[in-house]
């Protein structure tokens, strides 16, 4: 069969030979990590008190794709709370031990537990008392006899058609990493202010730090309207400023509505002749809003995590008199200075 007939063929199977074999690779990562999740016992707690006790860093070392793996978990150590480096094995013996302080644990990762650059590492972290724990795919192997702590990273098979590439032990071994960090993070009662402090040019780390205040437009600087105000005058309202929407309040600026750009059209459809409509008659009225305190992640929520997605917020104050508008491209465009 050519390779065009064999596209064609696949791509006319309703279950679809590809997306199967991906399906199964998924199913077999998932199952793999589930597992690895049953196994965890006493040693795992035994590995978080080794990483939790002591002042200095976590080291994480690893061989070819469990290196990956381990700068990963070092990452995610240090952006959690857990200060973390990735040692190359190969690189350590050529200067970069110095990295290490006194009583810094490394935690060694390699699916064969025979990895050779990390089994030569052991006598010389012993020098540097740094207690070791293992996530090893192997628990009869060199590693597994010589660490102090090991994590069963094992799995029934990898993910891939041939079962050869590391699929379901890198996951599972990423996943021990996780499980690692989440267990620190609630030890040392790491909060999402804490997670911002370290995450502050980032989108997360904004929509913890900033509030709405920081970033809405301001009364003065969006498109209001009476509700008596005739729609033409709304739409004129709207181009002077183009945010999507225009607030409809009270002669105290009170919130009576919101009209968004949406309304305006769908006014458009429903009526043949909108001479005679009025903002009252097109506007939203009690509207979603928002306070000016809130932080940024939580508007995001009240925009995005609902059926009907909303892009637009009119900011009030506790008397629901109108100090703004929030977009949701506010949020995601944040200028800092």
């Amino acid at each position: 069969m050519s390779k065009q007939k064999q596209n064609h063929t696949a791509s006319n199977d309703p279950e679809g030979l590809l997306i199967g074999k991906a399906r199964a690779a998924m199913e077999i990562e998932a199952d793999a990590i589930r597992a690895a999740s049953m196994r965890l016992d006493g040693k795992f707690l035994q590995a978080v008190e080794a990483l939790s006790n002591h002042s200095g860093k976590i080291i994480v070392s690893g061989m070819g794709k469990s290196g990956y793996v381990a700068q990963k978990i070092a990452a995610t150590f240090s952006s959690t709370g857990s200060p973390s480096v990735f040692l190359h094995p190969a690189e350590a013996v050529h200067g970069d031990l110095g990295v290490y302080t006194p009583g810094d644990p490394t935690i060694l990762i390699s699916k064969s537990g025979s990895t050779a650059e990390l089994v030569r590492l052991i006598p010389i972290l012993r020098e540097f008392h740094s207690p070791l724990i293992g996530i090893l795919g192997n628990l009869n192997s060199t590693l597994s006899r010589e660490v102090d702590v090991v994590l069963d990273g094992s799995v029934e098979c990898e993910a891939d058609p041939l079962n050869l590439a590391p699929t379901a032990s890198v996951a599972v071994a990423l996943s021990l990493g996780d499980a690692l960090a989440a267990a620190l993070m609630t030890k040392r009662n790491f909060q999402a202010q804490d997670f911002a402090r370290f995450h502050p040019g980032g989108q997360l780390g904004r929509n913890l730090l900033l509030q709405v205040s920081d970033v809405m437009h301001v009364l003065d600087n969006i498109a209001t309207v009476r509700p008596s105000t005739p729609l033409k005058d709304v739409v004129i309202e709207m181009t002077r400023y183009p945010l999507g929407a225009a607030c409809v309040l009270d002669d105290s600026h009170h919130l009576d509505g919101i009209i968004t750009d949406g309304d305006v059209r769908r006014a458009f459809q429903k009526y043949d002749d909108i001479r005679s409509l009025r903002a009252e008659q097109v506007m939203v009225s009690k509207p979603v809003t928002i306070l000016p305190s809130v932080p940024l992640a939580l508007a995001v929520d009240k925009m995005e995590k609902r059926a009907s997605q909303i892009s637009v917020l009119p900011v009030v104050d506790a008397d629901n008199k109108c100090l703004g508008l929030i977009r949701i491209h506010d949020i995601y465009q944040v200028d800092l200075r």
